[in-house]
């Protein structure tokens, strides 16, 4: 089995924030691969389901983003996995709006969810870094984040979900590169 997560903090005031992307996605790939309803287990909401026959755990923490990793250690424990079967998405500053970047290991750089996710389980979970760009001055940087996606970003928003949702299949079979890829190949083919 494997255990995907997405940070957010949760309350309908919070559902369109930036820092709400993780929460997004597992949301995005719930609808577009018929997940039953979440029910509420391991501090957060969870939601169980099949891509490609790979059993996955959805997970979405509602500790809010500062105690993220209490929930993620909670289901872990509970399913006897270890950090190499977690997948955790979420917002990223210093990568441009709309891009992706995956990676396994390193720090937290300064994301309170990540921070608290290595905290409970250690480093070595693999990491959906979804872009929302940088505000330009770090002063701007909290607001920015806790600020909701603006009008005119909301149909990119959705093409990058949609993406995602669309090439799940490949981050089940643990084929990053093949997902670096065809996500690309699909977002610059909804810009023609």
């Amino acid at each position: 089995m494997q255990l995907w997560v997405g940070l957010g903090n949760p309350g309908s005031k919070y559902a369109m924030n930036r820092h709400n992307v993780g929460f997004m996605a597992i949301d995005a790939l719930s609808e577009i691969h018929n997940l039953p309803e979440p029910s509420k287990k391991f501090l957060g909401w969870v939601q169980e389901g099949r891509i490609e026959n790979q059993k996955i755990l959805f997970l979405k923490p509602a500790t809010f983003m500062n105690e993220s990793g209490r929930s993620i250690r909670a289901a872990m424990d509970f399913y006897k996995l270890s950090p190499e079967n977690v997948t955790v998405f979420y917002d990223e500053l210093d990568i441009a709006p709309f891009k992706i970047k995956i990676k396994t290991g390193g720090g937290a750089a300064g994301h309170n969810g990540i921070r608290s996710t290595i905290k409970h389980i250690g480093e070595n979970f693999r990491r959906i870094r979804i872009g929302i760009g940088h505000p330009g001055h770090k002063d701007r940087v909290s607001g920015y984040v806790l600020g909701n996606y603006a009008k005119d970003e909301i149909n990119d928003l959705a093409d990058m979900l949609g993406s995602i949702g669309a090439e799940a299949h490949w981050l089940a079979q643990n084929d990053t590169i093949r997902f670096m890829t065809d996500y690309a190949m699909r977002m610059q083919n909804m810009k023609v």
